[in-house]
């Protein structure tokens, strides 16, 4: 990480400050909205406001990393679970933890759109190392035959994404989630066996 004014890499202290503020203003934006004050986001990281701007100028760049960090997180994670002895269960307990943290990932995107920033567009350089990570994860679980084999990352990723929109409609959440995961399983998963 290099510091947006000089272009060298940032002291160990700047890089532990800028990761306080990211984790402050992902826990202040999902619990208060992105309504809540960038001072806000400093008190909750135990810095002062000018070390918030000076890593994030605009509220707007702070709400874009925020959703940044969020996403490669989710990549590590993909990533980690793909080595999983048991990779079926990794998948489907990664995809319930992406709609479980859809709600403070919606707020970002929704103040972003407010602001007239594109999240895709912001978000560019990370999606590409979740969809590899996820590809890895889906792969593993397919392998192992937990997932059908005619689903890809695409039709995964866009199950997610539809998936965090439906978790914000109270009750849903786990009904939603349970049709669609009896939807990513292979038939004879479903279906209980033929009695004799």
């Amino acid at each position: 990480m290099t510091s947006p004014d000089s272009g060298r890499p940032l002291r160990a202290d700047a890089l532990r400050n800028r990761a306080k503020v990211l984790a402050a203003a992902e826990e202040v934006f999902a619990a208060r909205g992105t309504s809540a004050s960038t001072e806000e986001v400093a008190r909750r990281a135990g810095v002062g406001i000018g070390t918030v701007f000076r890593h994030f100028p605009t509220k707007e760049s702070l709400l874009e990393a925020v959703l940044v960090a969020l996403l490669e997180r989710l990549a590590g994670e993909a990533a980690e679970l793909a080595e999983s002895a048991d990779p079926g269960e990794a998948f489907f307990d990664f995809f319930s933890r992406v709609v479980a943290q859809a709600a403070a990932k919606r707020a970002v995107t929704e103040a972003l759109a407010e602001a007239g920033v594109d999240a895709r567009a912001a978000t560019g350089s990370a999606r590409p190392g979740l969809r590899t990570a996820l590809g890895a994860l889906l792969e593993r679980a397919q392998e192992a035959g937990a997932v059908r084999t005619d689903v890809g990352p695409r039709e995964v990723m866009a199950l997610l994404a539809g998936m965090s929109y439906a978790a914000g409609h109270a009750g849903a959440r786990e009904d939603v989630l349970r049709i669609a995961f009896d939807g990513l399983r292979p038939r004879a998963a479903r279906e209980p066996a033929a009695r004799g």
